[in-house]
């Protein structure tokens, strides 16, 4: 017959490999969650890819001289006007 003590001894043994796989299974949905969680902020960001913003600043280089050419050209004819 058993003692108390083999029985508290097994059910530690069972008890310490059913542990391990708690907290991975913990580990695993809370890892679920936060990603769930991040993409969801991420979505309502409205964030753009590289290429995008890479595009944009392309097309504001070239307003951005078109204007400094265009202020340019307005200096010019102005100081061609008579003064008064």
């Amino acid at each position: 017959m058993k003692g108390p003590q083999d029985f508290l001894t097994q059910l530690q043994g069972q008890f310490g490999q059913f542990v391990p796989d708690m907290a991975r299974a913990a580990r695993e949905d809370f890892e679920t969650q936060a990603r769930a969680t991040v993409m969801s902020v991420l979505a309502r960001l409205e964030l753009v890819t590289r290429e995008e913003f890479d595009a944009q600043q392309a097309v504001l280089l070239k307003t951005r001289e078109k204007v400094e050419a265009l202020e340019k050209r307005v200096a010019e004819l102005e100081s061609r006007l008579p003064s008064n």
